[in-house]
């Protein structure tokens, strides 16, 4: 990341961030040579990790009117989503004031009635579950270390579900260790029908988790593909080449 210069330097009780910038695209670091989020600043709803990528491959399988975002970054999902859909209603539960401040300043976060950013950490707002069931839960939630050992939990997993309507889904973005975590599949398993997982060419372990009836076959469908890959102005297929029922 030698070509970025420090837009903004940032911290708060739970540690620095900053904000990078190359002048094509801009960065959201929690660390040294990490990238939480990265935007194109001409084009900011084109997801630029695979990771991102992978979670937006939900909408294959459903189209959603409200989502909770489990947190925010710099704004990735919110911008991928709002493009795909103007209408879809998006909750982004984020822990860190500043991170939200930043992303409104610095990410061209898509502010408006529709978009609802709520300060408050991901697993209070679960236990209080005031909120509208909705389509998809997604969980996003990492720090300089890694990912949110919470996220992974049975109670997070649980709360999460009951935030769900029947048929909706829980997107998890997880390390490609967790591909071996035995518990945590088991875990999904007990409280969804259905479990798929996709690992990323970044290293990315994405569940995708529903009690529905589901659509999966979409994942290995030409036209579907096509037509979200379009949508999102990038090719979802080919995050998609390991992709099936995690067993």
């Amino acid at each position: 990341m030698s070509d970025y210069k420090v837009l903004h330097v940032d911290s708060d009780s739970v540690g620095d961030f900053c904000v990078l910038d190359d002048g094509d695209f801009r960065v959201l670091s929690f660390g040294d040579n990490d990238e939480q989020s990265k935007m194109d600043k001409v084009q900011p709803h084109v997801p630029q990790h695979t990771y991102v990528q992978a979670m937006l491959a939900v909408l294959l399988f459903t189209q959603p009117k409200s989502v909770i975002i489990l947190g925010l970054g710099g704004g990735a999902l919110v911008h991928s989503l709002r493009h795909v859909d103007a209408a879809i209603k998006i909750t982004a539960v984020e822990l860190r004031e500043r991170v939200i401040e930043v992303a409104k300043r610095f990410f061209q976060l898509p502010l408006g009635k529709k978009l609802n950013l709520v300060h408050q950490d991901a697993n209070l707002f679960l236990a209080n579950a005031e909120h509208k069931k909705v389509d998809v839960v997604f969980a996003d939630i990492y720090s300089n270390k890694g990912v949110d050992k919470q996220q992974l939990s049975t109670l997070f997993i649980g709360q999460a579900k009951e935030l769900l309507k029947t048929d909706g889904f829980l997107v998890l973005n997880c390390w490609k260790e967790h591909s071996r975590d035995t518990q945590l599949r088991d875990t999904l398993y007990s409280h969804f029908t259905h479990v798929y997982a996709c690992l990323t060419g970044g290293g990315n372990w994405v569940v995708y988790a529903t009690n529905g009836h589901t659509g999966f076959a979409a994942a290995n469908n030409k036209q579907a593909l096509q037509a979200l890959s379009q949508k999102l102005d990038t090719n979802i297929s080919r995050v998609l080449t390991r992709f099936g029922i995690w067993e």
